[in-house]
């Protein structure tokens, strides 16, 4: 038997739960199907631009996770090569927080209905069906027919395979993450400080009281190391040992499940630019599943919820205006709606993938030229960078 739903999203992370939440608040019912048993909150935290925040207050949550997390205040940038002092860029007229995942999930899970999640629902397969549907079989056997299907399950997403997307590319560099929690408080400063030595880059800023996001992105020499806790803690450990006090206690008080390694990964600037499909028909993507960046930015999840909010608005457009006479004029509607989504999403997609890119290379390049040049002029530069892709335009709902 198969069931039939009129929105399917497939995954429940950042962008598939902002656009359910998103189209909850226009009255359009989802089904979000999650692989796996629970929400993933591995990531730990993120950086939280402007842009985040009026997505997240587009759609009723922002005032709600604001009073759990720090503001930050200005960004710092110190390399290790130079005897320059530190850049700093203020955050004036910015808000800019580091945000909690499993806090910021828990909550999207918690505004939509119930039984909009569905967990342990891995889709291996889509294909046409009768009637403009799309039929989609998951891992238990289960049937589901739809008249919208989005995808926002990641890098190896099965739907942007589906619309023809490229494989995301490796870029040559891996990042790991961790959470240091102080129990009696850890009192540093709310800034985003970040060192630029030779091996890597390191970054923190506190989410609250008692937690501290870093990160250290790095080129990967060792096999194996990426899948155990202990060499990745004692590795940034060993790179940190000339840093200051204050960056070696938040590596001495991360506890090793506190503590992962991914490889980055972006998808190809220029076929979001040109030949890549975004929707196709009633199919589009969102999210990681679109738009996958190197994390220099920190607009991964910032730019997931601005599709989230895009897709809702776009999609409700198509599905709620009135006068539809026939299932033809409703998948036309549908396509329309997508299209549009797609076009608002296309540049600044490529946008973000191409900056995020080249700050990365300028950072991690130890070319003694570039090493000049990024230590002497273009730290501030960078900085100020961060701080013009946070914009949004995209509204509200």
């Amino acid at each position: 038997m198969e069931i039939v739903e009129d929105v399917v999203i497939v995954g429940a992370g950042v962008a598939g739960l902002t656009t359910s939440l998103g189209l909850h608040r226009l009255g359009i019912r989802s089904l979000v199907l999650e692989s796996s048993d629970k929400l993933r909150i591995t990531g730990f935290a993120f950086t939280t631009w402007s842009n985040a925040w009026k997505a997240l207050d587009a759609i009723g949550i922002g005032e709600s996770l604001r009073c759990q997390h720090h503001l930050i205040t200005s960004m710092v940038i110190a390399s290790t090569f130079s005897d320059k002092p530190p850049s700093e860029a203020p955050f004036k007229g910015l808000e800019v927080r580091c945000l909690q995942r499993r806090l910021l999930l828990e909550t999207l899970a918690k505004e939509v209905p119930n039984g909009t999640i569905r967990f342990s629902s891995k889709v291996v397969s889509i294909d046409e069906s009768e009637g403009h549907f799309k039929r989609l079989h998951l891992a238990d056997g289960t049937i589901l027919k739809t008249k919208v299907l989005i995808g926002c399950d990641g890098v190896n997403s099965v739907v942007a395979k589906w619309l023809g997307l490229q494989k995301p590319a490796f870029a040559g560099r891996s990042a790991v993450r961790g959470n240091a929690h102080f129990k009696s408080g850890h009192g540093f400063e709310p800034k985003f400080k970040q060192l630029v030595g030779k091996v890597g880059r390191l970054g923190f800023l506190p989410c609250d009281d008692e937690n501290v996001f870093w990160f250290f992105t790095w080129i990967p020499a060792t096999k194996g190391m990426e899948e155990d806790p202990i060499k990745l803690k004692q590795f940034v450990a060993n790179e940190l040992k000339d840093a200051s006090d204050e960056m070696k206690s938040i590596i001495a008080n991360t506890s090793l499940e506190c503590i992962i390694s991914s490889p980055l990964r972006y998808r190809n600037p220029l076929e979001l630019l040109l030949w890549g499909n975004i929707s196709k028909g009633n199919v589009c993507v969102a999210g990681d599943a679109l738009h996958p960046m190197t994390p220099d930015l920190g607009q991964g999840a910032c730019s997931a919820m601005e599709d989230g909010v895009i897709l809702a608005r776009c999609l409700g457009e198509a599905l709620l205006k009135p006068g539809v006479e026939d299932d033809d004029e409703e998948y036309k509607r549908i396509e329309m709606g997508l299209k549009k989504y797609g076009r608002e999403r296309r540049w600044r997609s490529f946008d973000l993938v191409t900056t995020a890119f080249m700050v990365g290379f300028v950072l991690r390049n130890d070319g003694k030229m570039i090493r000049y040049l990024r230590d002497k002029f273009l730290l501030g530069f960078i900085g100020g960078l961060l701080l013009r892709k946070a914009g949004f335009d995209g509204g509200k709902l």
